[in-house]
C-alpha cells in the first residue's frame, strides 16, 4: 500500500536481476523428523485435519478456540499443525468468512511527517494500538489534508477497506473526510471533533481546561492576554487574526479552546493563529507578539509545543519568564529539555483517550453503536507563569 503506513513484504525476496541467480523454490518435499511429508504449496487446514485423523471442523475449532472439543483432541491437532509448520486459518479468508476487515483506519489530521513531531499524536495513537491490538485488529495511518491546494480527501478514505474509521484532531460535521465516509457507510470515531447523532465523539473538557488557564493568568494579575491558536481550518495559515477572520474558523478543536478564554472574561489583544502545533510555530508567534506594540504581559497558547516555543523566543529576546511575560500551555507534557522552566499547562489523559477511542471503536465492532466519551483534564501550575510586571 503506498500512501498508508500498513506495509506487507514477502520474505525471501525472489532476484529477478539477470546478473544474479534466481531463487528457485525446492524441488523435493521437505520432511521433518518424525513428521508427514510437507508439500511445496503452503499446507492447508484439510492437511492438518488429515494428519491428525479428524474433520476439518474439528480442526477448525482446535484453531478457533470455540465450540466443544476435547483437550486431547485439540493438542492432537496442534502437534500435527506444528509438524507441518502450519501456523494457522488464512487470515484473508477468516475475514472474508466474518465479513470485517480486521482494519481500523485512522486519519492523523495531518501529514505523518509533522504528526509524528507530535509527543500528543504519539501518545494517544499509543493508547489506540494498546487497545485494538487485544482485539485483533490493525491500523492504517492515514494523512490528512496538509495541502490546502491538494485534495480534500486522500483516496485511501474512500477505497481502503476498514471496519471503522477515526479522524483525529478537530473534525466538523461537514468534514469532506466525514462525507466520504458517510458515503461508505463506514462507522466512525470523531476525536475531538463536533458531536453528531451518526458518529461516535471522544474529547476531553479543552473548553474548561483553558478557561482554567486563563483564570489562572487573571488571578496573576495579567490584563494584557494575547492566544496562539491551533490551525483555523485546513489553509493552515499563520499570522494574526482579524476580527474579521474570526467566521473562518472551522476546527472545532481550535473553536473551542478560544471559547475557553472568553468564557474566563477575557478579550484577548492578540490572535494568532498556526499551521500546526511545532515548536517551531510556537517560536515564529513569540518573537512576533512578543516585538510588536502593546506586547503582552502573558500568552496563552493551545498546545505546550507552541508554548515551548513562545518561552524560547523570550528568552532570545532577553525577556525574563514569568517575570516579564508568562506562558502557559495545553496538553501536560514532559518537556525536559526546556529546563529550568516548567510549562504551566492544561494536562489531558493523552493515553487514556486513546485507549477511549479504542472503546468507541469496539462498541461499533459489537454493534452498540456509537458513544460519546468526554475525559477531564487538570490545570498544573509550573514555573513559567507568574505575577504581571508593573506597566510604566
Amino acid at each position: 500500500m503506498r500512501d498508508g503506513v500498513i506495509l506487507r513484504v514477502r520474505w525471501p525476496l525472489r532476484q529477478t536481476c539477470a546478473r544474479c541467480p534466481r531463487v528457485a523454490s525446492p524441488a523435493v518435499p521437505r520432511r521433518r523428523t518424525g513428521g508427514p511429508t510437507l508439500s511445496p504449496q503452503r499446507p492447508t487446514l484439510a492437511d492438518v485435519a488429515a494428519a491428525a485423523h479428524v474433520s476439518v471442523s474439528t480442526a477448525s475449532l482446535a484453531f478457533s478456540g470455540a465450540g466443544p472439543i476435547a483437550a486431547a483432541t485439540r493438542q492432537r491437532v496442534l502437534d500435527a499443525a506444528a509438524a507441518l509448520d502450519y501456523s494457522g486459518p488464512n487470515p484473508l479468508g477468516r475475514q472474508l468468512r466474518r465479513g470485517r476487515s480486521g482494519i481500523v483506519g485512522v486519519v492523523v489530521g495531518d501529514s505523518l511527517r509533522r504528526s509524528f513531531r507530535d509527543p500528543v499524536a504519539i501518545q494517544v495513537l499509543d493508547g489506540l494500538v494498546s487497545t485494538l491490538g487485544p482485539l485483533d485488529l490493525g491500523v492504517l495511518l492515514i494523512p490528512g489534508s496538509s495541502d490546502p491546494s491538494g485534495p480534500a480527501v486522500d483516496p485511501l478514505l474512500e477505497t481502503a477497506a476498514m471496519d471503522v474509521a477515526v479522524i483525529m484532531w478537530g473534525g466538523t460535521t461537514d468534514d469532506p473526510m466525514l462525507g466520504a465516509l458517510r458515503r461508505r457507510g463506514t462507522p466512525t470515531v470523531l476525536v475531538e471533533g463536533q458531536h453528531a447523532p451518526d458518529v461516535a465523539s471522544v474529547g476531553i473538557d479543552d473548553r474548561g481546561g483553558m478557561r482554567q488557564a486563563t483564570e489562572h493568568l487573571l488571578a496573576l494579575g495579567h490584563t494584557r492576554i494575547a492566544t496562539v491558536t491551533l490551525p483555523f481550518d485546513r489553509c493552515r495559515g499563520e499570522g494574526l487574526v482579524p476580527p474579521d477572520e474570526m467566521d473562518h474558523l472551522s476546527w472545532e478543536i481550535t473553536r473551542r479552546r478560544l471559547a475557553g478564554v472568553t468564557d474566563a472574561g477575557v478579550t484577548p489583544v492578540a490572535i494568532w493563529a498556526t499551521p500546526a502545533s511545532l515548536v517551531e510555530h510556537g517560536r515564529s508567534a513569540g518573537t512576533a507578539l512578543l516585538t510588536g506594540p502593546d506586547r503582552p504581559t502573558a500568552i496563552a497558547c493551545q498546545s505546550d509545543l507552541l508554548a515551548s516555543g513562545v518561552v524560547l523566543a523570550a528568552r532570545e529576546l532577553g525577556l525574563r519568564v514569568p517575570e516579564d511575560v508568562s506562558v502557559s500551555g495545553f496538553d501536560g507534557l514532559d518537556l525536559p529539555w526546556l529546563a529550568p522552566d516548567v510549562l504551566t499547562t492544561v494536562v489531558q489523559p493523552l493515553a487514556e483517550k486513546g485507549a477511549a477511542v479504542g472503546h468507541a471503536v469496539a462498541d461499533f465492532l459489537s454493534g452498540a453503536g456509537p458513544s460519546t466519551r468526554e475525559l477531564p483534564v487538570t490545570l498544573r501550575i509550573g514555573t513559567t507563569t507568574g505575577p504581571a510586571p508593573e506597566v510604566s
